[in-house]
Protein backbone atom coordinates (compact mmCIF):
# COMPACT_ATOMS: atom_id res chain seq x y z
CA UNK A 1 0.00 0.00 0.00
CA UNK A 2 1.20 3.46 -0.78
CA UNK A 3 1.78 5.53 2.33
CA UNK A 4 0.26 8.46 0.43
CA UNK A 5 -3.05 6.56 0.15
CA UNK A 6 -3.17 5.98 3.90
CA UNK A 7 -2.44 9.66 4.45
CA UNK A 8 -5.21 10.69 2.03
CA UNK A 9 -7.67 8.39 3.79
CA UNK A 10 -6.54 9.63 7.21
CA UNK A 11 -6.94 13.26 6.12
CA UNK A 12 -10.47 12.62 4.83
CA UNK A 13 -11.50 10.87 8.05
CA UNK A 14 -9.93 13.31 10.49
CA UNK A 15 -11.40 16.34 8.69
CA UNK A 16 -14.83 15.38 10.03
CA UNK A 17 -16.13 16.95 13.28
CA UNK A 18 -14.69 15.25 16.37
CA UNK A 19 -13.32 12.32 14.39
CA UNK A 20 -10.52 10.42 16.11
CA UNK A 21 -8.07 7.72 15.10
CA UNK A 22 -6.77 4.78 17.06
CA UNK A 23 -5.63 1.25 16.37
CA UNK A 24 -8.38 -1.36 16.33
CA UNK A 25 -7.64 -5.01 15.55
CA UNK A 26 -4.07 -4.00 14.64
CA UNK A 27 -5.08 -1.44 12.00
CA UNK A 28 -5.75 2.30 11.94
CA UNK A 29 -9.45 2.96 12.52
CA UNK A 30 -11.56 6.11 12.69
CA UNK A 31 -14.26 6.88 15.18
CA UNK A 32 -16.77 9.58 16.03
CA UNK A 33 -15.28 10.75 19.32
CA UNK A 34 -14.35 7.53 21.17
CA UNK A 35 -17.12 5.52 19.50
CA UNK A 36 -18.74 4.51 17.22
CA UNK A 37 -16.32 3.46 14.50
CA UNK A 38 -17.03 4.64 10.96
CA UNK A 39 -14.02 3.35 8.98
CA UNK A 40 -10.97 1.12 9.32
CA UNK A 41 -7.97 0.11 7.28
CA UNK A 42 -7.53 -3.54 6.28
CA UNK A 43 -3.89 -3.89 5.19
CA UNK A 44 -3.80 -7.56 4.19
CA UNK A 45 -5.50 -8.27 7.51
CA UNK A 46 -8.07 -10.77 6.19
CA UNK A 47 -6.67 -11.49 2.71
CA UNK A 48 -3.84 -10.34 0.45
CA UNK A 49 -5.57 -7.06 -0.47
CA UNK A 50 -5.24 -3.53 0.91
CA UNK A 51 -8.56 -1.86 1.54
CA UNK A 52 -10.63 0.06 3.98
CA UNK A 53 -14.05 -0.74 5.32
CA UNK A 54 -16.66 1.92 6.00
CA UNK A 55 -20.12 2.13 7.49
CA UNK A 56 -22.71 2.85 4.81
CA UNK A 57 -26.32 3.99 4.65
CA UNK A 58 -28.95 1.44 3.61
CA UNK A 59 -28.54 0.36 -0.02
CA UNK A 60 -25.16 2.04 -0.56
CA UNK A 61 -23.12 -1.14 -0.25
CA UNK A 62 -25.03 -2.86 -3.04
CA UNK A 63 -24.93 0.26 -5.19
CA UNK A 64 -21.14 0.66 -5.00
CA UNK A 65 -20.42 -3.06 -5.49
CA UNK A 66 -22.75 -3.26 -8.50
CA UNK A 67 -21.16 -0.15 -10.01
CA UNK A 68 -17.63 -1.49 -9.86
CA UNK A 69 -16.80 -4.80 -8.15
CA UNK A 70 -13.16 -4.26 -9.07
CA UNK A 71 -13.00 -1.33 -6.66
CA UNK A 72 -15.69 -2.16 -4.07
CA UNK A 73 -16.70 -5.29 -2.17
CA UNK A 74 -18.71 -6.64 0.74
CA UNK A 75 -16.22 -6.96 3.61
CA UNK A 76 -16.20 -9.90 6.03
CA UNK A 77 -17.73 -9.48 9.50
CA UNK A 78 -19.29 -6.03 8.95
CA UNK A 79 -20.60 -6.53 5.43
CA UNK A 80 -23.77 -8.08 6.82
CA UNK A 81 -24.45 -4.76 8.54
CA UNK A 82 -24.16 -2.90 5.23
CA UNK A 83 -20.55 -1.74 5.44
CA UNK A 84 -18.68 -1.21 2.16
CA UNK A 85 -15.18 -2.39 1.37
CA UNK A 86 -12.98 -0.17 -0.80
CA UNK A 87 -9.84 -1.60 -2.39
CA UNK A 88 -6.80 0.66 -2.11
CA UNK A 89 -4.51 -1.55 -4.19
CA UNK A 90 -6.27 -0.51 -7.42
CA UNK A 91 -6.67 2.98 -8.89
CA UNK A 92 -9.42 4.80 -7.01
CA UNK A 93 -11.45 7.90 -7.69
CA UNK A 94 -10.71 9.86 -4.54
CA UNK A 95 -13.91 11.87 -4.95
CA UNK A 96 -15.77 8.56 -4.57
CA UNK A 97 -13.63 7.70 -1.55
CA UNK A 98 -14.42 11.09 0.01
CA UNK A 99 -18.15 10.48 -0.54
CA UNK A 100 -17.92 7.03 1.06
CA UNK A 101 -16.02 8.38 4.07
CA UNK A 102 -18.51 11.20 4.59
CA UNK A 103 -21.46 8.82 4.22
CA UNK A 104 -19.83 6.46 6.73
CA UNK A 105 -19.49 9.28 9.22
CA UNK A 106 -23.08 10.44 8.65
CA UNK A 107 -24.29 6.85 9.14
CA UNK A 108 -23.02 6.68 12.73
CA UNK A 109 -22.55 10.28 13.96
CA UNK A 110 -25.06 12.00 16.23
CA UNK A 111 -27.32 14.66 14.72
CA UNK A 112 -25.41 17.47 16.49
CA UNK A 113 -22.18 16.57 14.69
CA UNK A 114 -23.95 16.08 11.35
CA UNK A 115 -25.35 19.58 11.78
CA UNK A 116 -21.80 20.87 12.33
CA UNK A 117 -20.65 19.08 9.18
CA UNK A 118 -23.54 20.57 7.20
CA UNK A 119 -22.62 24.01 8.54
CA UNK A 120 -19.08 23.58 7.22
CA UNK A 121 -17.37 23.34 10.60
Amino acid sequence: MKKADLERLRTLCLALPEATERVSHGEPAWFVRKAPQFASLADRHHDDRVSFWAAAPPGAQQDWVQRDPGRFFVPPYVGGRGWIGVYLDVPQDWDDVADIVEDAYRTVAPKTLIARLDAGE
